[in-house]
């Protein structure tokens, strides 16, 4: 069943369409993945189902437990149960940790946040009290920024380039925590162009140019990775005439 579902999605933004009558069903408990090129549409499809500023101008419907919700604001859609995890996490000045991950926590405990950043490979002991700052790198507020999200436990959560800034050592942990998030019974959606963190889904969709080009399984989508392009109707397609 779907918990979300996207119907004849457009979008454009500064004139250009970037999504282009984009049709897709989320399953509910599923890990998905969002996976094309760069410029795809990837990034623009999770900032629309969140309804940010700039990107509520659609046409078409977004459906959520069967009911519309492009009327719906970001707080109107976050209360829903409806999360995002950034490319580039935000940093917030004046905040700890422990103050960031309280404030959406399911649960408001000092263990509920040491339990947490255990989760995603940080030591609470040596993060909990430290400023949600520019002195934390991006693989820091990254793993941050998901301990948040196992706390918060939400309904569906589109995890935008989850492996980014994260060394090799720590993406284990960030695959752990997506494994949690599904066991927590949300819908996972993994935004992006690495074939390691596709292969944390169970289904994988393939957009390029704002359309579907594929969906499937993940094997049926990984020669994607290996070819660099699957057939298609775009039109950057070549000419096999002219070639």
């Amino acid at each position: 069943m779907g918990i979300l579902e996207i119907k004849n999605l457009s979008l454009k933004v500064n004139g250009k369409r970037i999504l282009d009558n984009l049709s897709i069903d989320f399953w509910d408990g599923h890990v998905h993945a969002v996976v094309g090129p760069n410029g795809a549409g990837k990034s623009t499809l999770a900032y629309t189902i969140m309804g940010l500023e700039g990107y509520r101008k659609i046409e078409g419907d977004i459906f959520f437990n069967a009911s519309s919700i492009k009327n719906l604001n970001v707080a109107e859609r976050a209360k829903l149960g409806i999360t995002l995890g950034w490319q580039e996490p935000a940093r917030y000045e004046g905040l700890t940790v422990k103050q960031f991950i309280m404030a959406s926590a399911r649960e408001k405990k000092s263990e509920t946040v040491r339990d947490v950043l255990s989760k995603v490979g940080l030591i609470p002991e040596e993060y909990i009290n430290r400023a949600v700052d520019k002195t934390l790198s991006g693989g820091e507020r990254k793993k941050i920024e998901l301990a948040s999200i196992l706390a918060m436990q939400p309904r569906f959560v589109m995890l935008d380039e989850p492996d980014s800034g994260i060394d090799v050592a720590s993406l284990e942990k960030i695959f752990e925590g997506i494994k949690l998030l599904k066991s927590y019974g949300a819908t996972v959606i993994l935004i992006t162009h690495s074939l390691a963190v596709m292969k944390q889904a169970e289904h994988a969709f393939l957009l390029c140019g704002g359309k579907l080009v594929e969906k499937g399984t993940i094997d049926k989508i990984k020669p994607y990775f290996e070819e660099e392009c699957l057939p298609c109707q775009h039109k950057n397609l070549p000419d096999k005439e002219s070639e």
